[in-house]
């Protein structure tokens, strides 16, 4: 409707002819020229920009696209008008003096537009598509992360319940007791990015309690997060334990201590450093990188690692969500 207007304006302003009046059908017969001239011209070039597009698309080939846009345009519409033009001189039965130029100028300018639009919709496209897959890419990342956290004391652990059983039943019983509820806390927070840090420390009540049954004084862990607010990483305080008891002797002569506190916005673990020549335990491939990668994912703030005569963690604390 629009281009057919169009072509009535242009021939009422004598674009199209310079002899016709409004009420002759002479008039009508060039209004309809001038209207199906544009409706090839934006129809015919907006199906071979899409056609373009989909052969060389603008993201990947942005020069190729355009200047092959740019030229296909111009020979389209040459040769669309000469069509047309020809058509409605054999049934007119005259020599139609049509403004080819104008008429290619105003196509190169709509041409212009249609392929700035339609750049510009291919590259926000892009954009939002980009942010997606790095969001699914960071996601499947850390869910990656997360599946590698397995409680790798079990075998201890079963070791320990085995003398205990014989030792003494109550304890057996709480001992299981307390094992059953680190393995329901890593069930139950497996889905889950962040926990209460009062869940957190609930549960490494259990783990610890799991420990000193198999290491009894020759393991010291001091907590004092008692006023602390905020979020934390599942299973993370637990690793690092796992990890200092791991590569540092833990004997009655060289006893461990564990120190776990808040200092600013951080949660500190530290421990001595009294490395051991031959560890006893294979290594999982859990450490250290993992929890910093959790964290990045988790918050702006990284974790700050310091190794002198001590080794040091610091893990930011999350704020409480709302």
């Amino acid at each position: 409707m629009i281009l057919a207007l169009l072509g009535i304006a242009m021939a009422w302003t004598g674009l199209g002819c310079h002899r016709c009046e409004f009420n002759s059908p002479f008039f009508w017969k060039m209004a309809s020229l001038n209207a199906l001239m544009w409706v090839a011209l934006w129809k015919g070039n907006s199906y071979l920009a899409d056609a373009i597009s989909w052969k060389l698309p603008w993201i990947k080939y942005p020069m190729q696209r355009f200047t092959v846009g740019l030229m296909v345009t111009i020979l389209y519409s040459l040769g669309i008008m000469y069509c047309i033009i020809a058509l409605y001189s054999w049934w007119l039965n005259i020599t139609i003096n049509y403004s080819t130029g104008y008429s290619i100028l105003i196509t190169i300018i709509i041409s212009l537009f249609m392929h700035g639009r339609a750049f510009l919709i291919n590259w926000r496209q892009a954009a939002v598509d980009a942010e997606r897959l790095q969001k699914e890419n960071i996601a499947a990342q850390y869910q990656s992360l997360k599946s590698q956290i397995n409680p790798h004391f079990l075998f201890n652990t079963l070791n320990v319940l085995t003398n205990v059983v014989y030792e003494d039943q109550d304890k057996a019983a709480t001992f299981i007791k307390k094992l059953s509820e680190v393995y329901r806390y890593v069930l139950d927070t497996r889905d889950r990015e962040v926990v209460p840090l009062e869940e957190e420390l609930k549960f490494l009540s259990s783990y610890i309690y799991l420990q000193k049954i198999r290491f009894a004084e020759k393991l010291q862990l001091n907590i004092q997060l008692d006023d602390v607010k905020g979020m934390a990483a599942p299973l993370v305080l637990q690793m690092l334990i796992e990890n200092a008891i791991k590569h540092n002797i833990v004997s009655e002569e060289n006893p461990l201590t564990i120190r776990i506190y808040a200092d600013d916005k951080f949660i500190v673990v530290e421990n001595p450093i009294q490395k051991r020549l031959v560890s006893g335990e294979e290594s999982t491939g859990i450490g250290l990188e993992n929890i910093c990668k959790r964290y990045e994912f988790l918050s702006s703030t990284k974790v700050e690692i310091i190794q002198n005569e001590k080794f040091i963690v610091k893990l930011p604390i999350i704020p409480v969500q709302a």
